[in-house]
């Protein structure tokens, strides 16, 4: 899959428009505070010191290239890629693996062409490992308050045990470091989920945020951690929930899954190994259990789970494992299968979601992705306090009642021919007005579909536009995202 292949070799990097910025913004993106991270590997803690001599030294922001440059190489000069604690399982299953986020990921297994997973999690359920994402705990009394200044989403009131997409914004210009998923765990604690292809733009960022909102705040009012060693699974599709509840220990008189709807999350104690004489028709007990974190959501569009082992509490890499093989085992593979990466880039644009790097990135803003339903209303003025408040709130204002507006936007289309991928311009009347940033022929519609940015004006569902495929202008019309309807278990 041709448009998966670009996602694969990509990493983001800060725009210059960034570097061309007000002076005082750039102060704020450069300056780097002196920190302690405390880096944690299972159980254990290393105390990493910051790499300033003192809070006055500067760092640039690392690009793809520093990233590249700074990561661990084998003799022939190639990087040497990290594994997930599934790794064994993908290899033991056959799949073709690929670099992606500097981690060893499944594409793909023999048993199922890309299509045929796409369709199968779309008609019973399929196991992903995604755990190259990164987790991070913001804890403390102050956790919100940091939060609600590095993106635009309210925390002081969000609910407990729920959860929400967000961004991290750049000061001033308002662009996008990075998409997250941010689940409320605690009254003074945060569990946060970003791409693991932004790891070291997003420490980076962070170590210089936490930093000058601890000099404000005082000191103890946020701890901020990464679990190491960690192990992230999203079991997805519309079986997904009778599968999983077959693994779920549920105490009596506790809630099961049923109770627990989209962008909810819950800790639960998850099988995983079986009861003594399971499977012979005599089993006893539940077996051995570990304790989890389940949100209810995912990156398909359809029902789903993704399940957090926390590197912090547990043997995580270890639980998952045993967990994956039991789960595969107790479904059995008419209803539950393994997928990869490239399913899942499929499923994921059907469903109108964005992948960071591509449809997002630096110099982008949320209002122009698309994604001001990510800024709380309360906080949709120019004093929010959110990192670019003051231009994104006058983005919201069309010009013609006085705002500023913007100058393009994120559209779906549909796309005539052949399918239009990442890098196609799209044209208006022989003038280049935008690009396409994902595009796919989508296995459920039958159809060429594709992501992109357009000149304002030209954005409203029905506009005939032309986009440049192989040297041909094939038709494509402005369309409404998301393409597949979205299948989330929310509450009647």
């Amino acid at each position: 899959m041709r448009g998966f292949a670009n996602a694969a070799r990509a990493a983001p990097r800060i725009r210059a428009s960034l570097s061309k910025s007000h002076p005082r913004c750039r102060a704020m993106i450069t300056t780097t505070p002196a920190l302690k991270i405390h880096q944690q590997h299972g159980n254990s803690v290393d105390n990493i010191t910051d790499r300033t001599a003192d809070a006055t030294t500067t760092k640039p922001i690392p690009d793809a290239a520093s990233s590249a440059s700074s990561a661990p190489t084998a003799p022939t000069g190639a990087p040497i890629l990290k594994k997930t604690p599934l790794y064994d399982l993908h290899i033991a299953h056959g799949a073709k693996m690929v670099p992606f986020a500097a981690h060893s990921m499944p594409i793909q297994y023999p048993s199922a062409s890309i299509t045929d997973s796409h369709h199968f999690t779309r008609q019973h359920a399929s196991l992903f490992d995604v755990s190259h994402m990164v987790p991070h705990f913001f804890r403390g009394p102050h956790a919100a308050s940091f939060l609600e200044r590095v993106t635009p989403s309210d925390w002081t009131n969000q609910p407990l045990m729920q959860s929400k997409l967000t961004a991290f914004l750049w000061p001033c210009s308002g662009g996008i470091v990075d998409d997250a998923m941010i689940t409320r765990t605690g009254e003074e604690e945060f569990y946060v989920v970003t791409n693991g292809a932004c790891l070291e733009k997003d420490t980076a960022y962070l170590e210089r945020e936490l930093g000058g909102f601890r000099r404000g705040e005082g000191e103890g009012g946020v701890e901020w951690s990464m679990p190491g060693g960690s192990a992230l699974l999203a079991l997805q599709g519309p079986q997904a929930q009778e599968i999983l509840g077959e693994m779920v220990v549920v105490p009596e008189g506790g809630e099961g899954l049923g109770e627990l709807f989209f962008a909810n999350a819950a800790y639960m104690e998850v099988r995983i190994s079986a009861g003594e004489g399971e499977g012979e028709g005599e089993g006893e007990g539940v077996g051995q259990t570990e304790k989890v974190l389940v949100t209810r959501g995912g990156y398909t569009g359809e029902d789903g789970f993704e399940i957090f082992f926390d590197g912090d509490t547990c043997a995580a890499a270890e639980a998952a494992a045993k967990f994956a093989e039991m789960l595969l085992k107790v479904a059995g593979p008419e209803r539950l299968q393994l997928a990869g990466l490239g399913a899942r880039d499929s499923l994921r644009l059907e469903a109108g979601m964005c992948l960071y790097g591509h449809d997002l990135d630096d110099a982008t803003t949320p209002v122009e992705a698309g994604l001001n339903w990510v800024i709380d209303k309360s906080r949709r003025h120019e004093t929010a306090g959110f990192h670019g408040a003051e231009k994104i709130a006058w983005q919201m204002v069309p010009k013609n009642k006085g705002g500023a507006g913007v100058e393009r936007r994120r559209v779906g289309f549909f796309v005539e021919g052949a399918p239009a991928r990442e890098g196609a311009d799209v044209q208006f009347e022989g003038e280049s007005v935008g690009k396409i940033t994902s595009g796919i022929p989508s296995p459920t519609l039958g159809k060429n579909i594709a992501m992109g940015y357009v000149r304002d004006g030209l954005h409203k569902p029905g506009t005939e536009l032309d986009v440049v495929v192989r040297g041909r202008l094939r038709k494509a019309a402005v369309t409404r995202m998301p393409f597949y309807a979205p299948r989330y278990y929310r509450k009647a």
